[in-house]
């Protein structure tokens, strides 16, 4: 519920009340209603204004994070402004071979789904306002977080309040990968420059998308088209294309003609001619993982843990199972009576996804390096590579349950 004023002791403190902040905070008031532990979130941005239009934002969501959002209770809600992906069909542009997945092939209804991201910003805030487990301080910012033998001593400037100190057994840290308090921890990440930038926009294309998600994979790096949902008769799609540094701003700033010549010319016929692109948005690409996720009393969740290159789009979809992964273990301490900051207890997520996180990572960043070069041996390794995946059907089948982000498991309890 939201709030205006903190209490001096929380159980879990979680700051960050984005799309990762907000559902782990959900499906932890979810694991924990029998205990009733005392959670805050604390979010900076005041919430936001859910508008419609043809520019709007827009994050592709695996099968299972659907099933995630299924089990809170907030996929139905979803759903309802999100645009289901039947097909994935992934090519390499001027090689032959291509990987296509089918959701009958997988036996599901949806292999992911496109969904609007203020549209899901504002169920997962509504469902942090509704839930009388959670209380929501939004806006809120922290002026500063140290350590303490209990846990973490914060000091939060709310928006019409004096300084309030809060303590917590725990500070789950989901503040996005310009973490301004992790730098004040001195919580160094490895980086990895790609040498990149993705530029975002929303696209107009004369033929439907039949709910196919094309990804291509050019000479400057991979370029995605996801399906959206048509607006005043227009075919629309999300694109994200990955540029080369050196070329990035030159193209953002193309006259609309130009860009979509440009577009048509890296893409193909797919989807019939593009005839119109909307606002255009770079960023800059790097692989940046923390070199410590945990410490006694916290643990960092979403892109300060780990920041992916969009290709496949698995940042997000690693960051939810995540945040499944910690609530079920900390529901499951704070049932036993345990500290939920307890380095035992934290250690214990760490090794639970370890596996999934480094799959995640080695798959985005393998896909990446392979289709970004222009190397003879990675250019005749791939002319066979895409091809062998779609003809071998065990290759097949794992490289779709990758892309749905159905990791597999390994259950540990501390």
């Amino acid at each position: 519920m939201r709030i205006s004023e903190p209490l001096h002791h929380y159980d879990i403190v979680i700051i960050g009340g984005g799309l990762v902040g907000a559902s782990f905070a959900c499906a932890l008031a979810a694991q924990t209603r029998d205990f009733a532990p005392r959670i805050l979130v604390i979010e900076a941005a005041p919430s936001m204004q859910v508008s419609t239009s043809f520019d709007a934002r827009s994050t592709a969501l695996s099968h299972g994070s659907k099933q995630i959002y299924a089990s809170l209770g907030l996929w139905k809600v979803i759903a309802t402004h999100a645009t289901p992906i039947q097909r994935i069909h992934v090519s390499d542009r001027g090689h032959f071979g291509a990987v296509r997945i089918d959701r009958a092939n997988m036996q599901v209804d949806a292999l992911g789904h496109v969904a609007e991201n203020q549209h899901l910003g504002r169920v997962l805030t509504d469902a942090l306002d509704a839930d009388p487990a959670i209380d929501f301080l939004c806006p809120a910012s922290i002026s500063s977080l140290v350590p303490t033998p209990q846990g973490m001593r914060l000091q939060v400037q709310g928006d019409s309040t004096d300084l309030l100190t809060v303590d917590a057994a725990l500070v789950v840290l989901a503040d996005g990968g310009k973490s301004t308090v992790s730098e004040q921890l001195g919580i160094s990440s490895s980086l990895t420059p790609y040498g990149q930038h993705a530029l975002i926009a929303n696209v107009a294309f004369s033929d439907p998308h039949r709910h196919i998600a094309y990804e291509r994979f050019t000479e400057s790096g991979p370029l995605a088209v996801l399906p959206l949902a048509e607006q005043e008769g227009e075919h629309r799609g999300a694109l994200i294309w990955t540029l080369a540094d050196e070329e990035a701003a030159a193209v953002a700033a193309l006259p609309e003609r130009q860009f979509l010549e440009k577009l048509q010319e890296r893409f193909g016929y797919r989807l019939g001619r593009f005839e119109k692109v909307g606002s255009r948005s770079l960023y800059p690409l790097t692989l940046s993982v923390a070199r410590e996720q945990v410490r006694p009393g916290l643990v960092l969740l979403g892109n300060v843990a780990h920041s992916l290159h969009p290709v496949a789009g698995q940042g997000l979809n690693l960051a939810l199972r995540d945040a499944q992964v910690l609530a079920e273990l900390l529901a499951h301490a704070l049932a036993q009576g345990r500290n939920p900051g307890d380095m035992e207890v934290l250690q214990s997520y760490v090794k639970q996804q370890a596996r999934d996180q480094q799959a995640t990572i080695g798959f985005s960043d393998y896909m990446t390096r392979l289709f970004s070069s222009s190397h003879p041996a990675l250019v005749w390794a791939r002319k066979f590579g895409l091809f062998s995946i779609d003809m071998i059907p065990t290759f097949k089948r794992g490289f779709a349950r990758q892309a749905m982000g159905l990791a597999e498991r390994r259950q540990q309890r501390a």
